[in-house]
C-alpha cells in the first residue's frame, strides 16, 4: 500500500513542480517585467528549489558523444556511438562504439583490450559510472551492464534473482570472447561479489575465463571493517526486510504486480545517512542561484540527476543478496550454490580460478565497503599466482572517489590501463595450427606466459608513466 500511497502523491505534487519550474523562469528571465523586479533573482531561485525538490528524475542518459584519445602528447577526438548489444530482460549490455576517420588513430583503437564493466545493481543506474566509462574509452574497447528499472519488466518476464545476475555476467563475458578473443572484467562495487562468482564457476568448468579482474570498493567479505551499511543487514533479520521494504508495483507500470524494493525507499535511505550533508548542498544551490553562479549551480543539478535518479529492484534479487553477502557471508564461508541457466547447483570455488589476473582497489575513506573488504579476494582466489595480483589504496578518496572524479582519473585509472595491458601482455598468441588438425577440434586456450617476482613492480612502474 505504501508505494500506492506515494505514487498518488506525486501525481498530486507533479503540477505543483512544473508550476513551480515555470514560475522560476519567468522570474529569471530579464526580458519580461517579471524579470526586472528587485526580488526577482531570490524568488526565481526560490522556485526552481521548489521544482528540484519535488519533481520525478527519470534515468539519465549516458550523454558520451566524443572522447578525447591520447597519444604522443596529443589528444585525438574521437566519435562514440552507444548501443545495444544484448537485451536481457532485466538488463542491456550496452557498447560505446569509438569511431576516426584517422587510419592511425583507428589502427590503435582496433589494437585495444576489451573490458566489460559490470554496474552495481543497488539503486542507482549504470549512468553513476558515466565517468568511469568516459575514462576507460581513451585506451579501451568498453561494454556495461545497464540494469532496468524492476517496476518497468512485466511480471511474465518472471522473477529475478542473484543466480540470474551470475548468469547474466557469465553470457556477456562469453560475448565479448567470442567477439574479440578474449577480454577483461571490471566490477565496481556491489557486482564484485557475483562477478566473482561467475569467473569461478567458468573456472571449475574448464572455460576461458577473462584475462584479468579488477575489483573496486565491494564487499566481498562484509565481515571486515563493517560500515552502517553492513550493520543495518546483520542487526536485522530476512524476515524484517520482506516485511517492511518489499512491496507490490502500482497498476500505471508494465510491471504491476511486481514485488520490488522501490527506489523511492532506497531514495530516502541514502538521503538518511547523511542528512546534513545534502540539506547544505541544497541551501548552497540556491545561495549560488540568488548570486548568480551558473556553473556552480549546474554542477549541482548534474550531480543530483544522477543521485535522484533510484531504480527498483526485484525483490527476489535483493532478499537473496542481502542474505548470501551481508547475513551469511555464503562467498568466504565456501556455501554458495548457484543455479546455472540449465537448472544445474554448481558450488562456487574461487580457489579454482587460475590464469586470470586480479586487481583490488579500495578508497582509504570509504564508508560504504570498509577497508580490507574487497582486497579479500586475494585469500579466496588461492590459484591465482601472487606475480599475477596486485591491491590498490586510494589516498583521501571516499567510495565514489575510486571510481569518479578526480582521484579516478588521476590515480586509479593509471593503475587499471596499465594492469589490463600487463595481464594482455602475459598471454601469447596461440600458435596456428594446420586445418586438419582444427577440423573437429576446439581452439586451445592462450598460453599464460610466466612472470618473475618483479610483476608487482612491473605494473606498480607502468602505471607511474
Amino acid at each position: 500500500m505504501l508505494y500506492q500511497l506515494y505514487e498518488a502523491q506525486r501525481a498530486l505534487m507533479e503540477p505543483f513542480a512544473e508550476f513551480a519550474q515555470a514560475t522560476a523562469k519567468l522570474f529569471a528571465n530579464p526580458g519580461n517585467g517579471f524579470g526586472q523586479l528587485p526580488f526577482a533573482q531570490r524568488t526565481a531561485a526560490t522556485y526552481d528549489l521548489m521544482y528540484r525538490l519535488g519533481k520525478d528524475y527519470e534515468k539519465p542518459a549516458f550523454g558520451i558523444k566524443t572522447v578525447n584519445i591520447p597519444h604522443d602528447g596529443t589528444e585525438t577526438e574521437i566519435a562514440i556511438h552507444e548501443r545495444v548489444e544484448i537485451d536481457k530482460p532485466f538488463c542491456e549490455l550496452r557498447r560505446f562504439k569509438r569511431f576516426s576517420d584517422d587510419a592511425a588513430t583507428l589502427s590503435r583503437l582496433k589494437g585495444q583490450p576489451a573490458v566489460l564493466i559490470v554496474a552495481p545493481l543497488s539503486g542507482h543506474y549504470a549512468t553513476l559510472l558515466r565517468d568511469t566509462v568516459r575514462t576507460m574509452l581513451q585506451g579501451h574497447k568498453v561494454f556495461i551492464t545497464d540494469w532496468k528499472n524492476a517496476r518497468l519488466v512485466p511480471l511474465d518476464q518472471g522473477d529475478f534473482h542473484l543466480d540470474d545476475y551470475v548468469n547474466y555476467v557469465q553470457e556477456f563475458i562469453r560475448h565479448l570472447q567470442k567477439q574479440y578473443g578474449n577480454c577483461h572484467v571490471m566490477s565496481v562495487c556491489q557486482p564484485t561479489v557475483p562477478v566473482l562468482a561467475a569467473v569461478s564457476l567458468m573456472a571449475s568448468r574448464g572455460e576461458q575465463l577473462p584475462l584479468s579482474m579488477t575489483m573496486m570498493g565491494g564487499p566481498i567479505d562484509a565481515r571486515k571493517s563493517p560500515t552502517s551499511v553492513n550493520n543495518l543487514a546483520t542487526q536485522r533479520s530476512h524476515n524484517w526486510f520482506e516485511s517492511n521494504v518489499i512491496y507490490r508495483v502500482p497498476s500505471n507500470f508494465p510491471g504491476s504486480g511486481r514485488k520490488v524494493y522501490p527506489g523511492f525507499l532506497q531514495h530516502t535511505g541514502f538521503v538518511a545517512m547523511n542528512p546534513d550533508r545534502h540539506a547544505k548542498s541544497h541551501w548552497d544551490y540556491f545561495k549560488d542561484l540568488v548570486k548568480g553562479d551558473g556553473r556552480s549551480a549546474e554542477s549541482h543539478r548534474q550531480f543530483y540527476d544522477e543521485y535522484n535518479a533510484v531504480l527498483d529492484m526485484d525483490a527476489a534479487y535483493y532478499l537473496e543478496t542481502i542474505e548470501t553477502v551481508f547475513q551469511k557471508f555464503k562467498l568466504v564461508e565456501g556455501t554458495w550454490d548457484v543455479q546455472s541457466e540449465n537448472g544445474k547447483l554448481e558450488r562456487v570455488r574461487p580457489q579454482d580460478i587460475k590464469g586470470c589476473a586480479l586487481l583490488t582497489v579500495e578508497g582509504e575513506l570509504d564508508d560504504i565497503s570498509g577497508s580490507g573488504q574487497t582486497r579479500a579476494a586475494h585469500d579466496l582466489c588461492s590459484g591465482i599466482a601472487k606475480t599475477s595480483k596486485l591491491h590498490y589504496e586510494v589516498k583521501g578518496a571516499g567510495h565514489y572517489g575510486i571510481f569518479s572524479g578526480r582521484r579516478w582519473r588521476d590515480m586509479v585509472y593509471p593503475q587499471v590501463h596499465a594492469f589490463i595491458a600487463e595481464a594482455a601482455k602475459s598471454v601469447s598468441a596461440p600458435k596456428k595450427a594446420s586445418k586438419s588438425a582444427l577440423a573437429g577440434k576446439k581452439p586451445a586456450r592462450p598460453a599464460i606466459k610466466k612472470r618473475g617476482a618483479s610483476a608487482p613492480r612491473r605494473l606498480a612502474k607502468a602505471a607511474a608513466r
